[in-house]
């Protein structure tokens, strides 16, 4: 029985992709910057798995690195209209998104009150801001009115924050899952429950939020389901794909518990064949969005920490992918994601090799369909584990 496993590093981009400018992120590089910018940051187990060499190869080097590294490695280009979670988690799975989500610097009056209606709550805000920014500017009035705070961003997305003491987790869950009617109508890619707690000038978001996501096409976790193989969401997998494909889901906090979670799955007694699916979110939520090159420096240097853990787990029935969904360079204007090529590190059995610049990160559905002798419906990418 063979199984797989694909750790999403949320963010962590290594340059900018060839259509870059397009999202006015020509220049963005997300380890690049921080390695530039953050005194004594190294990465020593992510450089000798392929990192470096990664880096070097989405800056268009492809001279044959030394030492060569100890994992196959190579780099991702995303095909999809956008730079958000959902389209690069989509293409991950094999489902690359052509059209565009709907994205607002503001949402209509007439969808606010529609959204209004249906959750029988007024909203304060509706504008694009950081969801920490925000909280500073309206958050004593939300306390004041105990309406429920409403912005977005860059990308496709419903946030709507409330105070735990003022409406409850439940009550907020149930406010975005009756916006997510609406959402599903104008095409927006998530609607996210943004908790939080403290006082005025200290408010602090909890670990409460939650995203109710677009439902996704048929993507490779439906054809391996089908095919019986277990599919597992580890940290917000579940909530990206609306629960479609995914069998067993557990929830992560942060960085420590996904990394934790991982290999409490690995080591547990298993039966049939499987896929563990986990996403880390901290590099993005914590330190991209918020601008913190040193954080976002000390997040990756944990998760290199970590990996010798997980490479003392490898066996030859297990494939590991390791990649990310998009960029979220700590150093750029603003505080949206930034359109980047990402890195890919696989362990396979066989001696690694350079699996070059790839066109598309459907590249990853197409050699996990392959892994587990799964033929595509519908294969929109290439596989690299021959």
């Amino acid at each position: 029985m063979k199984r797989a496993l694909i750790i999403i590093l949320d963010s962590v981009g290594i340059g900018h992709a060839p259509d870059a400018d397009a999202f006015g992120d020509e220049g963005a590089n997300t380890v690049g910057h921080i390695r530039e910018v953050v005194p004594g940051f190294t990465t020593p187990h992510l450089d000798r798995a392929g990192l470096r060499a990664a880096e070097a190869l989405a800056a268009g080097d492809t001279a044959t690195p030394a030492p060569f590294p100890s994992w196959s490695w190579g780099c991702l280009t995303e095909i999809s209209a956008g730079k958000d979670t959902t389209t690069g988690h989509w293409e991950i799975a094999g489902a690359p998104v052509l059209e565009p989500f709907s994205v607002f610097n503001r949402f209509p009056d007439a969808l606010v009150k529609e959204m209004e209606e249906a959750s029988g709550v007024q909203f304060i805000g509706n504008y694009a801001e950081s969801g920490t920014v925000i909280l500073e500017q309206l958050g004593a009035e939300h306390l004041r009115t105990g309406s429920p705070i409403l912005y977005t961003s860059a990308d496709s997305v419903i946030q709507i924050a409330a105070h735990e003491a003022i409406i409850p987790v439940e009550e907020l869950y149930q406010i975005c899952k009756a916006c997510r009617v609406i959402a599903d109508r104008e095409r927006i890619g998530r609607v996210i429950a943004r908790p939080f707690t403290g006082e005025a000038g200290s408010f602090k978001r909890t670990k409460n939020r939650h995203d109710f996501s677009l439902k996704p096409p048929r993507t490779v976790l439906n054809e391996l389901t089908e095919a019986g193989v277990k599919t597992i969401g580890v940290g917000k997998i579940s909530d990206i794909f609306a629960g479609s494909g995914i069998q067993e889901s557990h929830p992560t906090a942060d960085n420590e518990e996904g990394c934790g979670t991982i290999i409490r799955l690995l080591d547990r007694d298993w039966n049939s064949p499987e896929l563990i699916f986990a996403n880390l979110v901290d590099f993005d939520s914590l330190y991209g969005h918020r601008r913190d090159p040193e954080g976002y420096a000390a997040a990756l240097q944990a998760f290199d920490e970590w990996l010798p853990q997980l490479e003392d787990r490898i066996t030859d029935d297990l494939l590991v992918i390791i990649t990310a969904d998009h960029g979220n360079d700590p150093t750029w204007s603003g505080t949206d994601h930034t359109r980047e090529k990402v890195p890919l590190f696989v362990r396979k059995p066989g001696p690694p090799e350079a699996l070059g610049s790839r066109k598309s990160y459907s590249d990853v559905a197409a050699t996990v369909a392959e892994w587990f002798s799964l033929k595509q419906s519908d294969k929109t990418g290439n596989s690299f584990c021959k």
